[in-house]
């Protein structure tokens, strides 16, 4: 499938601001599933620093702006083609051990209830039970936009029963670390839900560690695995690790944000 994307992220200031310095990690994953044909990025008086490769593989980069100024603008326009690999995660180089993503986070800690969902399933292979789990997870926590915060955990939402996309990763990153299965948090972009419904919005899921296979995605939300219809940017602990811009703002100014996502399909 090939895919073109524009993601517009206005950053607003009530008061001139001295400067914003930026870590973006806004850049597609190299594997397998996906090939970038064009991407660039831009922030609007900004300056491109230095950038590097981590250790999970993710691309990122610096930007800084100067100031005064009270609005900034992080603009993607790319082109990418992408195909299905049943959310297996082939050709990706990283260094980093999966053992390092069995660690808890505030968002991902687990508490009995996460437990004892985690534990309600009874899948033995890794990935049977990875299925199961994110089977599980879509069961507990109905798909609900607005019914939690930017900074909801998994616990939170399953006492809920209601979250996004960033919620259902978190619980079944908890759910399968409870279960001795490495688990980690990705950010990316989906063209549309399974109904064809365009997904005009950034999105997010989990991958888990499964023996031999490797890391393989898993979207609770949806209940399926990344398929072409996903665009992989960077993976973390949990949201906040992952979060595709990541900066700070020089000056006594409170922010306001405004993102616009749009992923279209271009004929071949």
């Amino acid at each position: 499938m090939k895919l073109k994307i524009l993601h517009e992220t206005s950053y607003s200031y009530d008061a001139p601001i001295e400067a914003l310095a930026q870590s973006l990690r806004l850049t597609p994953s190299v594997h397998e599933g996906q090939r970038v044909g064009e991407w660039r990025i831009s922030v609007s008086g900004g300056q491109r620093g230095a950038g590097f490769r981590d250790g999970a593989g993710d691309w990122v980069e610096g930007w800084t702006v100067r100031g005064p100024i009270d609005k900034v603008v992080v603009t993607i326009q790319g082109l990418i083609e992408t195909r299905d690999t049943a959310g297996v995660l082939r050709g990706h180089r990283e260094t980093i051990n999966p053992l390092v993503y069995m660690r808890s986070t505030p968002a991902t800690r687990s508490n009995d209830a996460l437990q004892a969902l985690a534990h309600s399933v009874k899948g033995e292979d890794g990935l049977d039970l990875a299925h199961e789990l994110s089977a599980a997870v879509h069961g507990a926590i109905a798909y609900v936009p607005g019914a939690t915060e930017v900074w909801t955990s998994a616990a939170e939402a399953l006492a809920l029963g209601q979250g996004v996309c960033q919620d259902h990763a978190h619980a079944l990153i908890a759910c399968a670390r409870a279960r001795g299965l490495p688990a980690r948090y990705v950010s990316g972009y989906l063209h549309s839900n399974l109904d064809g419904t365009p997904h005009d919005a950034a999105h997010a899921w989990a991958e888990i560690h499964v023996g031999t296979l490797g890391w393989v995605g898993f979207d609770a939300a949806n209940a399926c695995c990344p398929d072409d219809r996903y665009i992989r940017l960077g993976s973390g602990y949990d949201a906040p690790d992952a979060a595709p811009v990541r900066g700070m703002a020089f000056g006594p100014s409170r922010e306001s944000l405004d993102v616009r996502v749009h992923v279209e399909e271009i004929q071949q």
